[in-house]
Formats: structure tokens, sequence, C-alpha cells
């Protein structure tokens, strides 16, 4: 889909604040309550926009430590990438999981309330997925960066 100037500007007004009233988006945006709707449902219909969310900081509800866990598998057929993705689609301490080139095969992004939680995630539920030969870990320190809106520019070709 190309996106336009207004578009672009739509999309990062509501990457900043998706509680935006439309008559506020539509000022923002310098074009009228009616074609701003429109726009965001245009949108929201072609898969621009797949949903609003609510960001929780993790620590007020509990949740202290985030990995990096770098999972290699025993065999690469499409079999095996499939059953280990279905089991960590299963598991709500995984946040994000990436098939990846390289070293490993899956990144994963975990979550646990602290240490002793992460270590019963990997021995009870992580190396118990058939096919996981190698495990390797990066306890989460500190966050410098984390940024959750993407730089929208308008496409070349509707400037």
């Amino acid at each position: 889909m190309k996106i336009d100037t207004a578009d672009a500007q739509i999309l990062n007004e509501l990457q900043a604040n998706s509680r935006i009233t439309n008559r506020e988006l539509a000022q923002r945006v310098g074009i009228s309550p009616s074609p701003t709707l429109e726009r965001v449902k245009k949108l929201e219909r072609e898969g621009v926009i797949e949903k609003y969310v609510t960001l929780v900081n993790p620590k007020a509800v509990g949740f202290g430590t985030f990995t990096f866990v770098q999972v290699t598998l025993m065999r690469h057929g499409q079999q095996s990438i499939l059953s280990f993705i279905d089991s960590v689609n299963a598991m709500e301490e995984v946040m994000e999981c990436y098939h990846v080139t390289g070293t490993a095969d899956f990144v994963l992004k975990v979550t646990t309330r602290d240490i002793e939680a992460y270590e019963t995630f990997v021995v009870q539920k992580l190396t118990e997925i058939p096919g996981v030969q190698q495990l390797h870990t990066m306890v989460i320190l500190s966050t410098i960066k984390h940024k959750t809106q993407l730089p929208i520019q308008p496409t070349e070709e509707s400037k």
C-alpha cells in the first residue's frame, strides 16, 4: 500500500497515542475528521494497522527478568521447525520469537518474574521441547533503548 503524507502523519500520531480522539487526530494531521476516520479505517482494512495495545510497565506488575535466548535445533526440517514454533507459541513467558540465520536457529525474548522463575522455565519447558539441541541465554541487565514506534515516512511515489 502506498503511504501518502497524511497517512504517514496519522500512523505516527496513532503510534504515539492510540487513544487520541479522531477530532484531535484530524487537527494534528490538518484534515477534517470525516476523511481522517476514513483513512484510519482504510489503514486497518489494508492491514497497515494490525491492532491497538496498551504498553504495561513490566516491573510495575512484577516482571523483573528479561532474557534473550538463542536456540539451536538438532534438525532443520520443516516438521522440526513447525513443532518448535507450536511449542513456543504456547509459552506465555516467550514475548517474541524470531527465526534467524547464523549460529542459532531462533532467538526468543523471554520474561519471568525473577531468575529462579527463568530457571524453572528453561528446565521444565524450553529444554523439554523435542529437537532442542542447545540454548544460549543472555540476561538483560538494563534497557538502554526500547521503542515501539516505527519511523513512518510517505512512500516515494506518494510524496
